[in-house]
């Protein structure tokens, strides 16, 4: 991108009647989704109250939330606030009402493509297939089936991978859009095999581009997978199949498509986290924007990254359905000449429903009505999971492992996907299943010394906190029950995790074994029962749901990070 690329970026809605209206501009626009986690019907969601930064990521995008998010992005929409913020969240989600929902997206993403006479293109940045029940149950076909109905031209992947890789692919073949991904590869003991591959001389398992023409300009969208699939989720459902950042494979590809594709611009859609965006952008020359995923990170400003090759793009467009991305792209005699970008929160209340993806989604849900709507508890308070740290729904997971398990500490992973229970709601087995709905959910009782327990958060934490964000996996700390500790986000590998403590008091000892109960194996698979019996046991049993004293470890070293907001 021309180093002169100019853009329109920070647009805030003022007012109620102004947040759909994008008048057209440019030349093509781009629409972009991601991380939906399957939830075809609206829901709540609240934004994180910490999400913290280490090192250059320090209070830069996304590491900035609620009053210090305002502060570089001030708008006087009050929607706008609350969709970006976990400020006031009960009260304002109650004022508002919810969020998402695919009937009403795509009545927003109808309107913008109208509004520009047909000349955009639909990304889908992954994490589609999997997150609700009836997703688990039609083991991705409900999604596929509502994407296509959405009109999504191009996606890449993550939890799409957690199915069998035969499922994967069947899905992938019934979708109508095209499904690209750079950085997976079939492995080389797989290619002597003579597994099916979309090329035989690279390997590659998927297309790892594909160029659309919209008004006349041809788009290049370059697929990036998330790299760390067989290491944060069970390899044993992909076992021929390598992922990987593949940074060089990737300045190829672009080098490749500019040179031999006659492109106006190229687009990388990602699923690396935004945090790894940045750094690939610092150091891929040739992409002009990068529309990414994975952390769930509702951005309204693009960062602007340069590179030895000129200046890059990089967006983020939330989760859950939540927002949807608008990026306007014009252009000049021979290269881009600017763009604008929109974040748009899907509220439902202000969208009305399409009628032909609602009859999906209602012909989708019926056969499974009756579990998806079985009560099982009454909130009490707020029930939320997204947060570097443990959120209340968690808490919720970890009791419940602990009680009906007979354990004496729980670990629970920590996803950032899970819809949230506003206080006096119901809790249904559906709302249950939004937060375990995975193809590996069976749980585990066993004997873990100290020493282990110790190493398990120190791993974790490393994962989240490493001031590298290639060595960052993606999903925020595992959420702990029974035990308490201090956190030093700062610190390095093995100094980071202090003062285990049981809820007695009494220091958590490196040689003692402890009965711990879990859920979500990567490796072998575990015998318990699935997590979602083991919950709902516990939920059905107390009736009134008000998590015991939310576990936060202690935080030394960030008091006054712009990523905390408690």
């Amino acid at each position: 991108m021309a180093a002169g690329l100019s853009g329109c970026a920070n647009i805030s809605p003022s007012t109620e009647r102004s947040l759909y209206e994008l008048s057209s501009w440019g030349d093509v626009r781009l629409l972009h989704m991601t991380d939906t986690h399957a939830q075809l019907l609206p829901i709540y969601f609240r934004e994180p109250n910490v999400n913290i930064g280490v090192g250059s990521a320090r209070g830069r995008w996304p590491h900035l939330v609620g009053k210090n998010l305002l502060r570089e992005f001030p708008t006087s929409d009050a929607r706008m606030a609350h969709a970006l913020t976990y400020l006031d969240f009960t009260e304002a989600a109650e004022r508002y009402g919810k969020v998402g929902g695919f009937a009403h997206l795509k009545t927003l993403i109808d309107r913008m493509r109208a509004q520009v006479n047909g000349d955009a293109l639909l990304l889908d940045g992954g994490d589609t297939w999997q997150g609700s029940a009836t997703a688990l149950w039609t083991r991705g076909g409900d999604m596929v089936e509502a994407c296509n109905l959405l009109g999504v031209d191009v996606m890449t992947g993550h939890w799409e991978f957690t199915y069998q890789d035969a499922e994967m692919l069947a899905n992938a073949a019934r979708f109508k859009g095209d499904f690209v991904a750079q950085n997976v590869k079939a492995t080389e003991e797989a290619l002597f095999e003579g597994i099916d591959v979309y090329d035989d001389e690279s390997g590659h398992i998927f297309p790892p581009y594909v160029i659309k023409t919209v008004n006349q300009r041809r788009v290049a969208v370059i697929g990036q997978a998330f790299p760390y699939t067989p290491i944060a989720n069970p390899s044993r459902f992909i076992p021929h199949w390598s992922f990987g950042i593949q940074e060089r494979d990737l300045q190829d590809l672009v080098d490749r498509v500019r040179k031999t594709e006659s492109t106006d611009a190229v687009v990388l859609l990602s699923h690396n986290g935004m945090d790894v965006d940045l750094k690939l952008a610092s150091r891929v020359r040739g992409i002009d924007f990068i529309l990414g995923g994975h952390t769930h990170d509702g951005v309204p400003v693009p960062v602007v990254v340069t590179n030895a090759g000129g200046k890059t793009v990089v967006t983020n467009a939330g989760s859950n359905g939540k927002f949807l991305g608008v990026i306007d792209i014009k252009f000049g005699a021979t290269k881009i000449e600017g763009y604008r970008y929109r974040l748009m929160p899907v509220f439902s209340r202000l969208l009305a429903a399409d009628a032909v993806m609602q009859a999906h989604i209602d012909s989708v849900r019926a056969p499974y009505l009756a579990t998806l709507n079985e009560p099982l508890a009454q909130a009490h308070t707020l029930l939320y999971r997204r947060g570097n740290f443990n959120g209340s729904f968690d808490q919720v997971i970890c009791d419940a492992l602990r009680e009906q398990l007979d354990a004496q500490v729980s670990l629970s992973p920590g996803f950032r996907w899970g819809t949230s229970v506003l206080p006096g709601e119901t809790i249904t087995m559906e709302r249950l299943l939004d937060q375990t709905a995975i193809t590996y959910p069976e749980t585990y009782v066993r004997d873990i010394s100290g020493e282990e327990i110790t190493f398990i958060l120190e791993s974790v934490c490393d994962n989240l906190f490493n001031p590298d964000p290639y060595l960052q996996q993606g999903g925020d700390m595992v959420r702990v029950g029974g035990l308490s500790f201090v956190c030093a986000p700062h610190a390095k590998l093995g100094a980071r995790i202090s003062e285990l403590r049981l809820p007695d008091g009494s220091l958590l000892d490196a040689a003692k074994k402890y009965r711990v109960a879990g859920w979500a194996t990567v490796g072998g698979r575990s015998q318990g029962p699935p997590v979602w019996e083991v919950v709902a046991a516990h939920l059905r049993n107390n009736k009134h749901v008000k998590p015991q004293e939310l576990e936060w470890p202690k935080l030394r070293g960030v008091e006054q990070n712009p990523g905390l907001g408690i």
